[in-house]
């Protein structure tokens, strides 16, 4: 396999590059922070976001009405390979740009894809996704958060349950949920997908608090929550479905990260304390080991 650039793809590369030299930061301010996980850098993050949203780089494979490039996944690589290369800030806008904000798009109706899909790309909002739960870890179908319909007649759903090491929930602003709303049915068939308001009374985030001390995954509770059924993704009971959507475009998006964070993994192990006093990147089995890691990613 020749993994070298055809004329056009070195062509786009070099614009990138350009771009990336005239606008990216130059230097790191704080620790170095990749997934995103502390509120410290939230604001450079969305600075960054908004910059490469009005250069077209936030999404380049999205449709140009909705802000992207209408490029292909090739060219996404080669931005996040170049991109790598500057201190840029962490990136909490992954899950919501890579599998959340997507499933809107494909899912929901107009006015709600016009009211979503704009301040995502640009960095204003930020979404996550709530799978998980204590119950069943990663059996989506296994879900046991539950969605009745309102006893008013309203046609509104509520909401109640727990969801579990949700990526980034304590930034959100809104998220995708998956909810059981036909205990009677299969378990594939019973259930169906909402989009919510994570600043609602009705959901509680509790960061889990991890040994690094960042807080990269959370807890989240629903009380009660009242979502309209225009929140609904999909039809009713067919949330397996839009799941699996969602899961797809996961896929897509980690496949397309190639080169992200790894200078500031390289940045870090270059700053931390070796068994012998020095730079840790200096030790041959730790070099061994990254060269190692470097080429299976």
């Amino acid at each position: 396999m020749d993994f070298k650039d055809t004329p056009e793809e070195a062509a786009y590369r070099q614009q990138v590059r350009e771009w990336l030299n005239a606008n990216a930061p130059k230097k790191r301010e704080g620790e170095p922070d990749p997934l995103g996980e502390s509120s410290d850098g939230l604001a450079a993050s969305k600075a960054w976001q908004a910059k490469k949203a009005a250069a077209g780089y936030a999404c380049i494979t999205w449709p140009k009405e909705w802000g992207g490039q209408g490029g292909n996944p090739i060219q996404q690589v080669i931005f996040n390979q170049e991109e790598s290369a500057f201190p840029t800030p962490g990136n909490p806008f992954q899950i919501g740009l890579g599998m959340c904000v997507p499933t809107v798009m494909t899912f929901a109706d107009e006015e709600t894809k016009k009211r979503f899909v704009g301040p995502a790309i640009r960095g204003e909002e930020i979404w996550c996704q709530l799978f998980s739960e204590p119950s069943g870890g990663s059996d989506v179908a296994g879900a046991r958060t539950r969605a009745e319909r309102a006893p008013d007649c309203s046609g509104d759903w509520i909401i109640n349950g727990q969801k579990v090491w949700t990526t980034g929930a304590q930034f959100s602003d809104f998220g995708i949920v998956i909810c059981r709303t036909n205990p009677d049915a299969p378990k594939h068939k019973g259930m169906t997908m909402f989009w919510i308001d994570m600043k609602d009374p009705g959901v509680e985030v509790r960061p889990i608090h991890q040994m690094s001390g960042g807080s990269g995954f959370n807890e989240v509770f629903f009380t009660d929550l009242r979502v309209k059924d225009s929140q609904r993704l999909g039809a009713v009971d067919d949330g397996w479905r839009v799941s699996l959507v969602t899961l797809m475009n996961e896929r897509l998006a980690v496949g397309g990260a190639s080169g992200a964070g790894w200078s500031a993994f390289l940045e870090s192990a270059r700053q931390t304390p070796g068994l012998d006093g020095g730079a840790a990147i200096k030790d041959q089995a730790l070099r061994e080991k990254l060269a190692d890691w470097y080429v299976q990613a």
